[in-house]
């Protein structure tokens, strides 16, 4: 689990595609302190580390996640943000995050707003009803509040801290961005399909 709170901003050094895709980054974690097998969010999704070196951490990626998220685009230097997984105890600064992204947005429009700038974004027809104005969502892993909502669009303001340590200070319209909905929102039309359906 995480909580959509980057703690890293790295970049990806290499790739292998010969077998299951292969991800190397390079990171300012200190890679000593991350064992096989730990969970770490890349842009908001949870990957498996596989390798460590004195610089960074290797990933493997099945097909089913480079065709489900934007990681079938990743080249070598493309920026990821990183955030380890939750320990008990851990503060909870953004909102509960699963790791597991549900489609991709895209951005439609960014302009100044103050200091911060304004991102309005296009999600899929699939996922709009689960987008709400002060909900949560999480974008390329990053815990956000939705401001407006306009049927497949969607508007939330990044301070000018968020710009300098995640991807968002380099993205640009027509980027697309992996987007995982808030679980509140998940369980509550489940539940309400499920009701609606017992009903019928």
């Amino acid at each position: 689990m995480f909580t959509g709170i980057i703690t890293d901003l790295g970049r990806v050094r290499a790739v292998d595609r010969s077998g299951e895709t292969r991800f190397t980054f390079s990171t300012a974690y200190d890679t000593s302190t991350i064992p096989l097998g730990a969970s770490i969010a890349c842009n908001g999704c949870c990957l498996t580390v596989v390798d460590t070196d004195a610089d960074g951490f290797s990933v493997q990626a099945s097909a089913e996640t480079l065709s489900k998220t934007t990681l079938g685009g990743w080249t070598e230097g493309t920026p990821v943000n990183f955030e380890r997984a939750l320990c008990l105890g851990d503060e909870l600064g953004g909102h509960i995050v699963s790791g597991h992204v549900d489609g991709v947005a895209e951005v439609v429009d960014l302009r100044p707003d103050g200091e911060s700038v304004r991102f309005t974004f296009r999600v899929p027809d699939d996922l709009k009803q689960y987008v709400a104005p002060k909900g949560s969502v999480a974008l390329d892993g990053v815990s956000l509040t939705v401001n407006e909502v306009d049927g497949a669009l969607f508007g939330v303001n990044i301070i000018p801290h968020t710009l300098s340590v995640t991807t968002f200070g380099s993205l640009k319209a027509g980027d697309r961005v992996n987007m995982e909905i808030d679980m509140l929102a998940r369980y509550v039309a489940r539940l309400l399909s499920c009701e609606n359906g017992a009903q019928s």
